[in-house]
């Protein structure tokens, strides 16, 4: 099975999730948003698999310290601008696997879609 993990590396929810990745014996490839940053193509991706209330966290201080403006009327095409332009704001972990996409961290979901 091939997984494509996408996180940043200090969030305390990437780290529980990749603990249990590891404790689960399955291999990964990380990408590190702070580092390689977010491709739009897979932010619209993962928004047109999941929705944007799914994708876009609006409970981090990034999305907190947004103008009035920028938070009105979300859609598809101005969420992706903002994750690209914020990954801070992008709900983690997203997980590609062959079988779907996994959005944040639930262990008995994991369980049913990886193992």
């Amino acid at each position: 099975m091939s997984i494509d993990f996408y996180g940043i590396p200090n969030c305390d929810t990437v780290k529980k999730a990749r603990k249990w990745l590891y404790a689960k014996g399955i291999e990964y490839t990380f990408h590190d948003y702070k580092k390689e940053g977010a491709d739009a193509g897979k932010l619209a991706a993962w928004i047109e698999a999941k929705g944007v209330d799914t994708v876009l966290n609006r409970r981090g201080t990034t999305f907190r310290k947004l103008s009035d403006e920028q938070k009105a009327d979300i859609d598809a095409a101005k969420a992706v601008a903002l994750l690209k332009d914020n990954p801070s704001m992008i709900k983690r972990p997203i997980v590609e696997h062959d079988g779907g996409l996994l959005v944040g961290f639930k262990d008995d979901e994991w369980d049913a879609a990886l193992c």
